[in-house]
């Protein structure tokens, strides 16, 4: 039983390709962070070696040994983690920047050897957007002369950092987000959670479910957001000198966690969205409505161009350092531009 929610689409195509033996030997999975990319090629991995005759069953040996991260035929490659299997148990212990060309050397190893238990070696390379140029031209290798019983699954949200090669050798799956009243409704009908938290859940999540389950089950999500939102409304009253000293914070966070300082500038993107819709009388669609009077508070000291022209610099910004510009002059950049008000009245969410 497929677990992805909102991807009917895909799963119907991948139903289809599961029965007429007639599956690709590499997939690209494009979308969003926590919009189902994992968890889909999770199911993937799991319908590829499932015992059931409609995988996947989720109940089987192997489906279980999957969903744990115990099969040995199912290897797993990020940022944040080494390749776990039987043959390399090392711990790891710092995060890495990008994925580099020796992570990939140890993956083509593996790749070419036979599945010691399932009828597929399947290897997801989550974070692929983040490969080096090194390690993407050495997938791309395998990719062209792919070994019998292999499949990848390529994990991505900014498709533009990966080769347009690697692409072109990939099938493609584009996760979308998932409308906002469909994702209220499986938090209140699946998960038991109040209509009032559900909608703010639901807003916040930007139609990716799994970011509305980690922040139920994570109540520190929040508190995370609501510290980002008060790091903004503060930078609007401070003086050139704080700005730079944040631009500094941001660009050192940015060399060890770049997807931190990613979920950072998304942060500050919905903020800045909300402002502009609720300058065009559009309250409804806002993002951040538990803080919809300090919205109000906000827009009205600002002019619609000044918030149009700050999401223009979010955006560029955001583009510019996912191509590996310097990050501080980026983030000094941000902190010129951004707009400068009198003190607010402390934020009530």
């Amino acid at each position: 039983m497929w677990q992805v929610k909102g991807q009917d689409k895909i799963l119907a195509l991948l139903d289809r390709s599961l029965k007429e033996h007639n599956l690709a030997h590499s997939y690209l999975l494009i979308g969003p962070r926590h919009v189902g990319k994992g968890t889909l090629a999770l199911n993937l991995a799991q319908a590829l070696n499932c015992d059931d005759l409609e995988p996947p069953c989720g109940r089987c040996h192997s489906c279980r040994l999957i969903l744990e991260g115990k099969h040995p035929d199912v290897i797993t490659l990020s940022l944040g983690s080494r390749i776990e299997t039987e043959i390399d148990d090392t711990p790891n212990s710092n995060r890495k920047v990008e994925i580099g060309r020796d992570d990939i050397g140890e993956l083509q190893h593996l790749a070419h050897l036979p599945p010691y238990q399932g009828r597929y070696k399947t290897f997801i390379i989550e974070d692929a957007d983040y490969m080096s140029t090194e390690a993407a031209n050495r997938l791309l290798k395998i990719l062209e002369e792919p070994p019998p019983g292999v499949v990848w699954l390529l994990l991505a949200v900014e498709e533009s950092r990966l080769l347009p090669t690697v692409i072109s050798r990939c099938h493609r799956l584009e996760l979308r987000p998932i409308p906002r009243d469909k994702i209220q409704g499986i938090l209140t009908d699946s998960y038991g959670v109040e209509s009032d938290k559900a909608e703010v859940l639901a807003r916040l999540s930007l139609g990716c479910l799994g970011w509305a389950l980690s922040a139920l089950a994570d109540d520190r999500l929040l508190y995370q957001r609501s510290q980002r939102i008060d790091e903004l409304s503060s930078l609007l009253t401070a003086d050139l000198e704080q700005r730079f000293g944040y631009a500094r914070e941001l660009a050192t966070q940015f060399s060890r966690d770049r997807r931190a300082v990613a979920d950072i500038m998304e942060v500050w993107l919905s903020w800045w969205r909300d402002l502009m819709l609720i300058k065009g009388n559009c309250k409804e669609a806002i993002t951040n409505a538990d803080y919809e009077v300090a919205l109000q508070e906000q827009s009205n000291r600002l002019g619609l161009s000044q918030i149009k022209d700050f999401i223009t610099i979010l955006c560029s910004t955001k583009e510019n350092i996912g191509r590996n510009v310097n990050a501080r002059l980026a983030f000094e950049a941000v902190m010129l531009n951004l707009p400068r008000q009198t003190p607010l009245t402390p934020l009530v969410g």
